[in-house]
């Protein structure tokens, strides 16, 4: 691990479609082997079916709303102390709850039963929108994990 500079994050350029920098982002946490065009046709593909599914309302306001409601604040990490493993509840970093957010949209979208990619995805954002689906549920099963273990919040790292 380098010590010598200060690090230095890049900035994503924005989506050309909807001018948004989480679309970009989202666009490429969707590509799998390089292929970022594909994953362009998806996620642009699943925002058109949200416009048709939520009557017109603006995919992009949507697709923002699912990930706010989707990003866990805390997580339990694992910590050894004397001979026992507790698990200690840990704040998230903004950066990273929107990483896991995406991560836990696009696994539970390729779970589901839905016969196209950009149908699941639309399916399981409207899901996330409204405040229910698989990655909702993920997100509340963590959050009650660390609010069980809050007695070994004194453990933080």
């Amino acid at each position: 691990m380098g010590r010598r500079r200060e690090i230095v994050k890049r900035q994503t350029l924005p989506d050309p479609v909807y001018n948004s920098q989480t679309v970009a982002k989202f666009v490429n946490a969707v590509m799998s082997d390089g292929k970022k065009s594909t994953s362009e046709a998806i996620v642009y593909g699943a925002l058109e079916i949200i416009k048709k599914r939520t009557a017109g309302e603006d995919p992009l306001h949507v697709f923002d709303k699912a990930i706010d409601n989707a990003k866990p604040l805390l997580h339990v990490k694992s910590r050894r102390v004397g001979g026992a493993t507790y698990q200690v509840p840990v704040e998230i970093a903004p950066a990273t709850r929107q990483a896991i957010a995406f991560r836990w949209i696009i696994d539970f979208s390729r779970n589901r039963g839905e016969k196209t990619m950009q149908e699941r995805l639309a399916g399981e954002i409207v899901d996330c929108y409204n405040r229910q689906g698989n990655t909702i549920k993920k997100r509340e099963d963590t959050h009650k994990m660390a609010e069980a273990n809050k007695a070994f919040a004194h453990f933080k790292f």
